[in-house]
């Protein structure tokens, strides 16, 4: 082959070569579908409850200078008495009603425990479901406290909620303690709802909820409950 015939193939040659898009990404491929789910399916007649979760909500604080005007509230103190009679009946709906939409209704039996947080939702279901709640280890028997609601924390509740309660304002009351007393939310207004104790047994057998509330669309509603009970 003559040169002249050599040059315009190595011509072709190299405008070919040039052509290939070798810095051109490779082209995206779909992502594989997602598995289906699996549906539930609930037998005829019953009626799903909502699980409950253990979750410890951070409680919005109440804008400054509001402690005075919380006290003097009367919708504070009639919140406590359907507190208390949603507690009596076993009421859902009632307590439901009452618990914060924003933060939801922490629950603390032990002052160092665990604590559960119930939204509205789950609040229509305190008393019936059985739910077996950590709710942290006792002072007594150094055990984990593990148990539904209606059997650790309704009892204490129907005992101390009763006409003859001491409710004091934006501090805790409570009876002799071998600890220091400390609400755990310092930015939320609260109410100390005190049972004194009986004689039988020297009045060690006091116990206080503390009931803390947020205002939600300009109305306190129930957001905290914390317990304190003499301990060893």
């Amino acid at each position: 082959m003559n040169s002249k015939m050599l040059l315009p193939i190595l011509i072709l040659l190299t405008l070919a070569g040039c052509s290939i898009p070798v810095d051109v990404p490779p082209t995206l491929t779909a992502l594989p579908p997602a598995a289906p789910q699996p549906t539930l399916t609930a037998a005829v007649g019953f009626t799903p409850v909502p699980l409950l979760t253990q979750i410890a909500t951070s409680i919005p604080a109440p804008a400054a200078g509001t402690a005075a005007s919380f006290c003097d509230d009367l919708r504070t103190r009639e919140l406590i008495t359907s507190l208390g009679r949603a507690v009596s009946a076993n009421d859902g709906a009632l307590l439901a009603s009452l618990v914060s939409p924003a933060a939801g209704m922490d629950v603390r039996f032990y002052r160092d425990g665990n604590v559960i947080n119930y939204d509205v939702e789950h609040a229509k279901f305190v008393f019936v479901t059985t739910f077996q709640a950590d709710w942290g280890v006792s002072f007594g028997s150094g055990q984990p406290t593990l148990g539904a609601f209606h059997d650790i924390i309704v009892p204490s509740l129907q005992q101390v909620f009763t006409p003859n309660a001491i409710l004091v304002c934006n501090q805790l009351k409570v009876g002799g303690a071998t600890y220091e007393p400390l609400w755990p939310y310092p930015n939320m207004n609260f109410y100390s709802v005190h049972f004194p104790g009986t004689e039988t047994y020297g009045q060690m057998d006091w116990q206080t909820w503390a009931v803390g509330m947020d205002m939600s669309s300009g109305k306190p509603m129930l957001a905290a409950l914390a317990h304190f009970v003499w301990e060893p």
